[in-house]
């Protein structure tokens, strides 16, 4: 069940208790546990506390699904498509650990699946054996990949997955890349050099997106990555791995609230078919112990 624990925590604290002070201070600490974060939950809280002042509650269990409308301004569903008969490029981020190649090979399977023609783009040069991985990826998934050898300039493997998919008539490039956090600088630079090349190809805006992937267990890193990644190139959505109990699903709330990111996809597991498109009304039912 997704995010039980933590919604079970809801679950009992809006059940059958009054609406006091008391109750407030521990919905706080609870939401702040679940990863929402101080400033976020300050204002929730306090959103609720004028509801149940405003509208005379005297019940815990009325608060709960208002606290469920409030958490859904800042949770959106990335509902694009890629545009087929058109070159897609959608550029995978990530720091390393989050899952991030084998969430782009469950994508090539999602994506074959609805009928793209996919291709992939081995850019993560930088880390040990990430070329292999997404290799083997391909070669389980019967799909033509891009490669070059590790410590090669990943910009020239984007430039040559274009030209490739151009040529071959595919509709959709994944595109891995470097998830190095020890030099910020650099890898930023790296990701703006592939960014830039993307453009030069004439790939049309509208057919170019970045996504990234962060770890549902990660809580308020999660967060911090998302501003890192949003700063160097602008992002357009999230995807999310390691979607289960283990999660809190607050810093969710937290990038949608900050970055206004929707998000595409939720991993769940290590198989390819391990993938669905985000469910918000799933999300926040688990989310607020409302199942």
């Amino acid at each position: 069940m997704f995010f039980k624990k933590f919604g079970e925590k809801l679950k009992s604290l809006f059940g059958g208790r009054k609406i006091d002070e008391s109750f407030f201070e521990e919905l706080e600490d609870t939401l702040i546990e679940g990863d929402l974060g101080a400033r976020l939950t300050d204002e929730i809280v306090e959103e609720l506390r004028e509801v149940a002042k405003k509208e005379k509650l005297s019940e815990a269990t009325e608060l709960q699904r208002k606290m469920k409308e409030i958490l859904s301004r800042y949770i959106q569903p990335y509902s694009e498509k890629p545009e087929k008969g058109k070159i897609n490029v959608y550029m995978i981020l990530g720091v390393n650990g989050v899952g991030k190649t084998t969430s782009i090979a469950k994508m090539a399977k999602y994506y074959t699946r609805e009928g793209y023609k996919v291709l992939l783009a081995a850019g993560d040069t930088f880390r040990a054996a990430a070329v292999d991985q997404l290799d083997i990826h391909a070669e389980r998934l019967g799909m033509r990949i891009v490669k070059q050898q590790m410590g090669s300039d990943p910009g020239a493997v984007i430039y040559d997955a274009i030209t490739s998919a151009m040529a071959q008539g595919d509709d959709l490039i994944l595109a891995d890349t470097a998830g190095r956090m020890h030099n910020k600088e650099n890898l930023m630079k790296e990701l703006q050099k592939m960014d830039k090349v993307i453009h030069a190809r004439g790939v049309d805006e509208k057919n170019y997106k970045k996504f990234l992937v962060i770890d549902s267990t990660t809580g308020q890193n999660g967060v911090s990555q998302a501003l890192l990644f949003n700063q160097a190139v602008k992002l357009d959505g999230v995807i999310l791995t390691k979607y289960d109990s283990a999660a809190k699903g607050g810093a969710l709330v937290q990038i949608g609230r900050t970055l206004g990111l929707p998000v595409l996809f939720v991993c769940t597991g290590e198989k390819y078919d391990d993938i669905k498109p985000f469910d918000r009304e799933e999300f926040l039912s688990s989310l607020m112990g409302l199942e």
